[in-house]
């Protein structure tokens, strides 16, 4: 029982909380600078096409949307697009590490360090077997009830490059929302003095909101899937696993998705 209560109320670490008014106003609007030229726009953005989506005369689920959709009409140009979403994600997510690094935090003190190689692969596919699955299950009847879009991870054409490009968008889209709104959101947080369970749901609630676009389902899956990669990362200050995680279940939704499109029934 005292161990469920330090999962689900854990302490705050206390010797990082910055108390001079200036600095706590600075932290404030870096935060609102970031998240406006990164995924906190994304998610405004998001909301928006779920409004647009259900002004529409169908239903939602009658309705598709695409995740990873061609750039031009040129193979080569369509590749080097891609290549440039992947850099764009990366530099989001060093973004934060240089202003966690600038503001006195290291890489080990968010776990993206190297020093439990072994270790954080393990949990990494630990946690995208227990979110992946349930997750698969929790859309396809979130579709079925007419909460949510049809989801087509990937509509790139058959080519050489396909593969490729969809595992690097992968890891980036999982770099950049970890280190993101995990490590560096939630340690900003704990900066301005919130609560671990207050900075677990803000930041779950930023992770589901660009994922509006989907649905509803999309958003609370993605709010569920934020507060269990949350709380991990506060109970074991390691952030790869969940980067490891988050890129094999983008890599099996994008790749596997391409590989089924129109081979089996079950898929929206």
């Amino acid at each position: 029982m005292a161990n469920l209560r330090a999962w689900l109320a854990p302490e705050r670490p206390g010797d990082d909380l910055i108390t001079d008014p200036e600095q706590r106003r600075l932290v404030r609007i870096e935060l609102l600078i970031v998240f406006a030229v990164t995924l906190g726009l994304s998610g405004l953005s998001s909301l928006l096409s779920l409004v647009d989506a259900l002004l529409q005369p169908v239903a939602l689920d009658q309705q598709s949307v695409a995740i990873n959709v061609p750039q031009a009409d040129i193979g080569l140009i369509d590749l080097l697009k891609q290549l440039l979403g992947v850099v764009r994600l990366t530099a989001w997510g060093a973004l934060g590490l240089y202003l966690l690094y600038r503001a006195g935090t290291r890489l080990p003190a968010i776990g993206l360090d190297g020093t439990r190689k072994g270790r954080d692969s393990a949990g990494g596919v630990g946690l995208a077997a227990l979110i992946g699955l349930p997750g698969l299950a929790f859309y396809l009847v979130a579709h079925a009830m007419g909460l949510n879009l049809a989801v087509a991870p990937s509509t790139l054409d058959d080519s050489w490059w396909r593969p490729v490009a969809l595992t690097l968008l992968a890891a980036g889209n999982a770099w950049a929302e970890e280190v993101l709104v995990v490590g560096y959101l939630i340690t900003r947080l704990r900066h301005l003095g919130l609560k671990e369970n207050g900075s677990l749901v803000f930041a779950a609630v930023l992770r589901g909101s660009y994922h509006l676009y989907q649905g509803f389902g999309g958003f609370l899956g993605n709010v569920v899937m934020g507060l269990v990669f949350g709380r991990v990362w506060q109970r074991t200050n390691r952030l790869w696993p969940l980067v490891i995680a988050h890129t094999l279940l983008d890599f099996i939704a994008f790749v596997g998705y391409s590989l089924l499109r129109g081979k089996v029934s079950w898929l929206p």
